[in-house]
């Protein structure tokens, strides 16, 4: 007949509630990183996931910079920057974005259309908030189109999704 726990010495049921305490740790933890695990991989589902992800744009950095692409990433997150730029220094920044990834001459420039272009350089002078709206857009289309396809069959997206 069970006679309770009352006849057990009380180091044995200190060690049995640390016991205890660990396990439900353990369990929370596994549970934490199995949905952390299928967050991740959904990130690597799609661009838009990807590109809201500190992880996912950083496998995605490292891709496109092996494939001399990287230019169009920055583009894309200098432009969601720009969104959130306050009025008063909308100027500066967008001519900054344009010489860097606009101009002819830029050091990191993107693959536009010349009628994204043109429109671009004629409205730099006096920006709005939604200046770079058209040529983002073509940008996250070519990375939609070109890009992301080849990076969900490169090396970079198997070894994130085995580090997962």
């Amino acid at each position: 007949m069970c006679k309770g726990l009352s006849y057990l010495p009380s180091s044995c049921l200190e060690k049995a509630k640390g016991m205890r305490v660990k396990l439900s740790h353990l369990a929370e933890k596994q549970d934490w990183a199995h949905r952390h695990k299928a967050q991740e991989e959904k990130v690597l589902q799609d661009l838009e996931s990807l590109l809201n992800s500190k992880m996912g744009q950083q496998v995605f950095r490292w891709f496109l910079r092996s494939e001399f692409s990287e230019e169009n990433l920055e583009f894309w997150l200098a432009c969601e920057d720009y969104r959130t730029t306050p009025e008063s220094k909308l100027g500066a920044k967008a001519l900054s974005i344009y010489k860097q990834f606009i101009n002819s001459e830029a050091p990191q420039e993107v693959n536009l259309d010349s009628e994204t272009r043109e429109a671009l350089t004629s409205t730099i002078e006096a920006p709005t908030a939604d200046t770079f709206d058209k040529a983002q857009q073509r940008i996250y289309s070519l990375m939609a189109k070109d890009s992301f396809p080849r990076f969900l069959r490169s090396s970079y997206c198997q070894e994130a999704l085995k580090a997962l």
